[in-house]
């Protein structure tokens, strides 16, 4: 049996709907404050649910019974739940998950994180402390880092809505990204349950192509055949922004704001060895889903 721990998420629900469409039974971890629609679309594609919270252990023990391998995407990030936090969730909440699943005798466990950033902040504090107690637990495991998800970092909730002609950059825009799709993301964890290649890893990801913000604003400007309007925040204000926050999330989302406005290329060699390579979604075919336009 498969838990899927973050199930109402957009990684996580991906994940159940692929694995129940290949036909292994999974399990869906919810709370019984979960969305009663994203509960009753689990159902519709075939997932069981468990109830269960990651801040009640004796909940996590009992869904974790009869497991043999576990995915967890859950985080606080785009969470609406209230008392969900950094330390809830990502940091002790991940910790007491994986708790549970080593005392249940679960044999593999995936875990979905992000790559290392050269700033400190609190996600990537709690996620390498997650890490290592998971590289340090007697289950085989595998530990996913994917860079930034093209539905997210390039749709309007984040202030680039091409649609509309009207793009928000975090720093220059010139750096450029492997953009990767949450859908893939998915698929990469569905294969790591099974891959042997890909057991006690590490594994960065990308999508399959490099594009700097500014080339995906051109490209669309093109096909659009206007001009986009395009308001840049600078990595100063985004620097001040980190340094000025208390709350830990706000702090933290600054930071990665700084590490969109970095970049990062990911070499797909190792994930393509120990995972196989699926076939990728690109910007450009995210870009003519968004706007019904090829090209």
């Amino acid at each position: 049996m498969n838990l899927i721990v973050g199930a109402t998420g957009l990684v996580g629900g991906e994940v159940c709907r692929q694995l129940a469409a290949s036909g292994s039974a999974t399990m869906a971890l919810v709370r019984r404050t979960s969305s009663p629609e994203r509960i009753a679309q689990l159902t519709q594609d075939g997932v069981e649910t468990a109830i269960a919270d990651l801040t009640d252990p004796p909940s996590l023990r009992a869904a974790c019974r009869g497991v043999t391998r576990i995915v967890s995407t859950a985080s606080s990030t785009m969470s609406r739940q209230p008392g969900d936090s950094i330390d809830t969730v990502d940091r002790q909440g991940q910790l007491n998950l994986i708790d549970a699943a080593e005392a249940a005798g679960v044999e593999h466990f995936v875990l979905i994180s992000f790559p290392p950033v050269d700033i400190e902040f609190p996600l990537q504090g709690a996620k390498r402390a997650v890490e290592d107690r998971l590289r340090r637990s007697r289950m085989t495991h595998t530990i996913l880092q994917p860079t930034c998800f093209i539905e997210v970092w390039l749709s309007p909730a984040l202030g680039f809505d091409a649609a509309n002609a009207q793009v928000r950059i975090y720093g220059a825009g010139t750096s450029r990204t492997s953009w990767i799709s949450f859908r893939d993301v998915a698929s990469f964890a569905i294969a790591a349950l099974t891959g042997s290649r890909a057991m006690n890893q590490i594994i960065r990801l990308g999508g399959p192509d490099a594009r700097s913000p500014l080339e995906v604003v051109r490209e669309v400007e093109r096909l659009l055949g206007r001009p986009i309007t395009v308001e840049h925040v600078p990595e100063e204000a985004l620097r001040a922004q980190f340094d000025g926050s208390s709350d830990p999330l706000q702090r933290s989302f600054a930071a990665l704001m700084l590490y969109y406005a970095r970049g990062d290329v990911i070499d797909m060699s190792d994930a393509q060895r120990m995972l196989g390579l699926p076939r990728l979604t690109s910007v450009a075919e995210y870009r003519q889903s968004v706007l019904g336009l090829a090209g």
